[in-house]
């Protein structure tokens, strides 16, 4: 049961970034849109630099997932242990829905404007990267 991790105090809109070991270790990117957390799983971590990831788009979560660091157990779904990596709020530019997402993010490690740019060959791939200023 999430709920008894969701924080009053959640400055919003909400974007966070969870390090999650799970089967294997992704880091989950999410962003409070319409009243749930849009995610994505990025298997390779957060981009540096003029990077580019891959970004898995998974179900949105409930915003309570926002401030949840802990184990979840063997068995549930997303099983391993899950820590905030990064945290704060956003500021969407633009928003294409099946398209091209471009936010800027004002979280503790990643601070500018970053896109979420979809593929056209795979329905759940986006790369996720900074957009140079």
């Amino acid at each position: 049961m999430v709920e008894k991790y969701a924080h009053p105090n959640l400055k919003r809109p909400v974007y966070i970034i969870q390090e999650h070991h799970a089967t294997r270790l992704h880091w989950d990117l999410r962003f409070e849109i319409n009243g749930t957390l849009k995610s994505w799983a990025l298997p390779k971590g957060v981009p540096k630099g003029n990077e580019k990831r891959l970004a898995v788009q998974v179900d949105d979560h409930p915003i309570e997932y926002a401030a949840f660091e802990g184990r979840i157990p063997e068995g549930g779904y997303g099983a391993g242990e899950v820590k905030i990596f990064d945290k704060g709020t956003f500021k969407m530019e633009s928003y294409e829905q099946e398209k091209k997402i471009v936010v800027t993010i004002s979280g503790n490690k990643l601070k500018g404007r970053y896109c979420l740019l979809h593929f056209k060959s795979n329905e759940n791939n986006w790369l996720f990267f900074k957009v140079k200023d």
